[in-house]
């Protein structure tokens, strides 16, 4: 058995103007602000003498390697995004963007989601990302249609890949959007 990983299925090029708002922000500061800081300690450090025995000289190399790729990564995402920042044709549908609240048929909380690209889905603990099996079972929907979700008995959460169970079922409460701020 070798080493060999299947390469990851490309993420879903979409993303909320806000997202990309968001990334770009970081973009800038590391660009800008934390990259000039850290190669500033860098070039102090090395002016220091033996730079094999320098903690700081090291560690200092290694976060600018680590800031480098995270500046080529979102350079490269950031371009290949589509902005989404206008509402869907139907907006009695579930599509990207969405704030979804289910039900759960059988009682129990509300629960509200938003489909969001998935770039953006740690910005708050209810966005979901549109490549995932469960906003894959949103879309397209419309408000009263039941959805099975895979959930297990001790999960707190509604979607777990651990010890699966039959489907819970969730009813589809309400389905907004958000009105995507106008373009200066």
């Amino acid at each position: 058995m070798g080493r060999y990983r299947p390469p990851e299925p490309e993420k879903t090029a979409v993303i909320t103007a806000a997202g990309c708002a968001r990334l770009q922000q970081e973009l800038n500061f590391l660009w800008k602000e934390k990259r000039p800081d850290v190669t500033a300690r860098v070039a102090a450090a090395a002016a220091l003498g033996d730079r094999s025995e320098n903690a700081d000289y090291i560690y200092g190399k290694r976060q600018l390697a680590e800031i480098d790729r995270r500046i080529r990564y979102l350079d490269k995402r950031i371009r290949v995004m589509q902005v989404v920042d206008s509402l869907p044709s139907d907006t009695s549908k579930v599509y990207f963007g969405a704030w979804v609240t289910l039900t759960p048929v059988d009682g129990g909380n509300n629960q509200t989601y938003r489909l969001v690209g998935p770039d953006e889905i740690d910005d708050a603990p209810s966005y979901i990302s549109i490549d995932s099996p469960m906003a894959r079972a949103l879309l397209g929907k419309s408000q009263g249609n039941e959805i099975p979700i895979m959930q297990t008995t001790t999960s707190t959460k509604i979607l777990s890949f651990n010890d699966a169970t039959e489907p819970s079922r969730y009813c589809i409460d309400a389905i907004h959007y958000q009105e995507p701020l106008a373009s200066t």
